[in-house]
């Protein structure tokens, strides 16, 4: 698997990480003036660090980014590039090193964890590799808790037609347990969407099943996606999942830079590429379970969520 030690020692790995940041920064005003519809999320020079002994580690480096209402975004990325933890920190799980995350207008850098969660609860969904579910909950129940948490009306008649719309109508006092990997992550998507969240934010929502069920869920996700209207911010490695999205950018190294599904496949960024081609390879063969870097378990109460990853 390609690693960020590799990509830093790598000579052509060198220059195209010095390439993204110089693409970073040009496009700086085409970030500024991409507004043509309401700015649900904006990024402006975010770094994040963390120190390791006496070493810092760059684990972000001068992100720059916005993403419109309705938009649906990919952020496209080999293991260990930094995708992850910057999912996290647009979400409101984490806070950046320096630099300034707005969602909503609402100025995240700034904001406390009872500020962030409050925000999170009002205004974001969260769809995780791994499956949050509640094992002592039935899949009803699981996709009724956000909307009971919000004092929604009619939240059980809700929850019922989610499931049904994703295909679990016969499930709904099955717990966990006796749910197949697929039918779980359904159920998350389920749970994601009864709050009606402005964005939705998906940390490799596939990556955990075969090729199939992934697909099937893939479907379900846009299909609800495009009917609530939702921004969709997700991450992932799996290039057929990214080219669904109406953006792409790349992550490689902690650097963020514009791209399209089809250069990459041509090789233009072929390093990159390696990458994410020899971890689609073995999330295909192993299906591994990754988590989050950043563990969202203590924040879950003020997040729409749906499942970890």
């Amino acid at each position: 698997m390609l690693t960020v030690g590799l990509i830093v020692e790598d000579p052509k790995a060198k220059s195209i990480h010095s390439k993204l940041l110089e693409i970073n920064r040009a496009n700086k005003a085409f970030f500024i003036m991409n507004l043509n519809s309401e700015n649900i999320l904006k990024v402006r020079a975010l770094t994040k660090s963390v120190k390791l002994e006496e070493k810092t580690l760059d684990l972000l480096q001068d992100i720059n980014l916005d993403v419109n209402a309705g938009d649906t975004l990919a952020i496209v990325g080999s293991s260990g590039s930094g995708k992850t933890t910057l999912l996290s920190i647009l979400a409101g799980l984490d806070l950046p090193t320096t630099g300034e995350v707005y969602l909503k207008k609402h100025s995240l850098h700034q904001c406390n964890e009872e500020q962030r969660s409050e925000i999170r609860a009002n205004h974001v969904g969260f769809i995780f590799q791994q499956f949050l579910l509640v094992n002592s909950l039935t899949a009803l129940e699981n996709v009724m808790l956000p909307a009971e948490l919000a004092n929604m009306d009619n939240a059980e008649q809700l929850a019922k037609d989610l499931l049904t719309q994703v295909d679990l109508g016969d499930r709904l006092d099955h717990y966990p347990s006796q749910l197949s990997g697929g039918e779980q992550q359904r159920v998350g998507i389920a749970r994601a969407f009864i709050s009606k969240p402005d964005i939705l934010f998906a940390d490799e929502p596939t990556g955990n099943l075969d090729s199939k069920t992934g697909r099937h869920v893939a479907d379900l996700l846009f299909d609800l996606n495009k009917q609530f209207g939702t921004t969709l911010v997700l991450v992932t490695h799996d290039l057929k999942l990214a080219a669904r999205c109406q953006r792409q950018v790349i992550m490689d190294s902690g650097c963020l830079a514009e791209g399209k599904v089809e250069d990459i496949v041509e090789g233009t960024v072929d390093v990159i590429v390696e990458g994410i081609v020899e971890d689609t390879v073995k999330d295909q063969v192993e299906t591994p379970a990754e988590t989050l870097a950043e563990n969202p378990a203590g924040t879950l109460a003020g997040t729409k969520v749906a499942s970890e990853g």
